[in-house]
């Protein structure tokens, strides 16, 4: 195959043996041989439990049923139903497809989020999308069209509801174009891809744009349970209140919290009771009803039902504290203690 691709190419050397590490190009050819199609059929018969249909599976006899069958079944009933030697086959197999696929890279950064009416990915309910955009596509537009991808996957360290701002050095992410048909760029060009992505909205601002490898990506994910984050919450109060109805806060340090899933997730999330910590507080009284809360926490932690008590899912909450209602008017994300990725100076 080296050599037959090699002369195609107009004589450029073709490497297939080289490590995943290194690989940027792959080739990959389909072949069918209908004569031993149903070499493999037999095995149903003898362990109909590894090959279940499933709605996602076009042929139940995929490699992994297969193996899974044959490491079940004795030598004795294989040899019962399958020749050995099997016969030899009379013709070729054929080539059926050839994909040519450029493999993945990755692009990371940071990015702010001004705006309280946009979630971080597309909220589609019932196959409509409901918001006119998402942090994610604002961000994967201009990205998707200088790299001529065909789609792409993002993640980020954690993420913010869709009133909530994202303030500070902004939130760790990455952004994977798939099969990309350009990916190589300067540091100019990154720089303009930044740039072209700012510009684009207001709504949002990425900082810190650069392209990384894969094994870079495990360094966001480490910080999402361990590190810690910080924000800023309008607080209102039902009873009124002073100045000195909420210094003590300030000095509770190190709050643990026992937070069940909360019910505006419960539809997404496991239920489950989780241990989390609020480092440290500080409050700026404003008037008799209202006050912000400024928290240092222990990433995960649930600060919208800390501050209401999601009637009583998390113990201790701000009402308990405070022996009043309490609620949380508005939310912003001041730090995601992530030291990923490396700062780029403007």
């Amino acid at each position: 195959m080296q050599g037959l691709m090699s002369k195609e190419l107009g004589g450029v050397p073709v490497v297939t043996k080289i490590s995943r590490q290194t690989e940027q190009f792959e080739v990959g050819v389909g072949f069918t041989h209908p004569e031993t199609d149903s070499d493999c059929h037999f095995l149903a018969g003898i362990c109909s439990d590894c090959f279940r249909p499933t709605k996602n599976k076009q042929n139940v006899f995929t490699k992994m049923a297969v193996v899974k069958a044959l490491e079940k079944v004795s030598d004795e009933k294989f040899l019962k139903k399958f020749p050995c030697p099997p016969t030899r086959p009379a013709r070729k197999c054929i080539a059926q497809e050839v994909q040519c696929l450029h493999v993945s890279v990755f692009v990371a950064g940071r990015y702010n989020k001004f705006s309280r009416t946009l979630p971080q990915t597309p909220w589609v309910i019932d196959g409509e999308e409901r918001m006119e955009s998402s942090v994610e596509e604002l961000i994967a537009a201009p990205l998707l069209s200088s790299f001529r991808a065909e789609g792409f996957n993002f993640s980020s360290s954690g993420r913010e509801d869709v009133d909530v701002r994202t303030l500070g050095n902004g939130r760790p992410f990455a952004l994977e174009p798939l099969n990309p048909h350009r990916t190589r760029f300067n540091k100019a060009e990154v720089r303009q891809l930044q740039e072209t992505i700012n510009q684009s909205s207001d709504k949002i601002r990425v900082r810190d744009l650069q392209i990384v490898c894969r094994d870079a990506m495990g360094h966001m994910k480490e910080g999402e349970e361990d590190k810690t984050k910080s924000y800023t919450a309008l607080i209102w109060t039902q009873k009124a209140i002073d100045k000195d109805d909420i210094t003590f806060l300030e000095e509770t340090k190190e709050l643990k919290l026992a937070q069940k899933t909360p019910l505006r997730v419960l539809h997404c999330r496991p239920l489950a009771v989780r241990e989390r910590v609020i480092h440290t507080m500080s409050t700026c009284f404003l008037d008799t009803h209202h006050f912000h809360l400024k928290l240092r926490t222990q990433a995960g932690t649930y600060i919208k039902e800390f501050v209401h008590g999601d009637f009583g899912r998390t113990k201790p909450n701000l009402c308990d504290l405070l022996k009043t209602e309490t609620d949380i008017l508005e939310l912003d994300v001041d730090s995601v203690d992530v030291d990923w990725p490396p700062s780029i100076p403007e």
